[in-house]
């Protein structure tokens, strides 16, 4: 159904421009737990699970799963950016709550558990689909800034050495994140904690 004004039927070019509706409360409950399904479905299931299993897991029809993502690609690029951003709002809760370097290293662990995790996404992202173009830069741009604010910190308190920037860091965790057979996340957060015990060589104490 399109709009017209009562005189020349065309849209006013004077009139404010719209914001974006905001979901109801109902229809964005639907949403989280959509997302939350989703989340929990690709991590067992991979990125191709059956649209029945996730919209089963959120307690609501395969309906309301497609008329929210009616593409997958919706969905995926949804998931990711969810955790994304729930990662990155995790630094500052961290800082606030431990010194320095715990609050580095607590991240660290917590990034670590995405990446470590997030594999059946990772191959999803790098598919070509130009549904995902956008999300590597949406990734840094969110991630970089959280750890360079924990780096800096524990640099200015002494706890570390303050020559990493964090888009470095941010590729050494991942590339620590491999698969083992029968360890799985446990070894990646083993590597870490070996990696964040190295940033504490050569640490100028205050």
């Amino acid at each position: 159904m399109t709009e017209h004004t009562a005189s020349t039927g065309t849209a006013d070019p004077t009139a404010p421009e719209r914001a974006p509706r905001r979901l109801r409360a109902d229809a964005q409950r639907n949403v989280d737990s959509l997302l939350e399904a989703a989340k929990t479905v690709f991590g067992t299931s991979g990125v191709d699970a059956p649209a029945k299993e996730i919209a089963d897991l959120a307690g609501v029809g395969v309906g309301t799963l497609y008329r929210h993502f009616p593409q997958r690609s919706d969905l995926v690029r949804a998931v990711f950016q969810r955790e994304v951003d729930a990662c990155a709002d995790a630094a500052p809760a961290l800082a606030a709550a431990h010194e320095p370097v715990e609050a580095l290293a607590r991240w660290l662990h917590r990034y670590t558990e995405f990446v470590a995790t997030k594999r059946g996404l990772a191959t999803a992202l790098h598919s070509g689909d130009p549904a995902f173009d956008a999300l590597p830069a949406y990734f840094t741009g969110r991630l970089g800034p959280a750890l360079g604010s924990l780096l800096d910190a524990a640099a200015a308190a002494g706890g570390i050495r303050d020559d990493i920037g964090p888009e470095y860091l941010l590729r050494a965790v991942s590339n620590l994140c491999m698969p083992v057979v029968d360890e799985g996340v446990v070894y990646s957060q083993r590597m870490v904690a070996l990696l964040v015990d190295g940033l504490r060589y050569g640490a100028t104490r205050t």
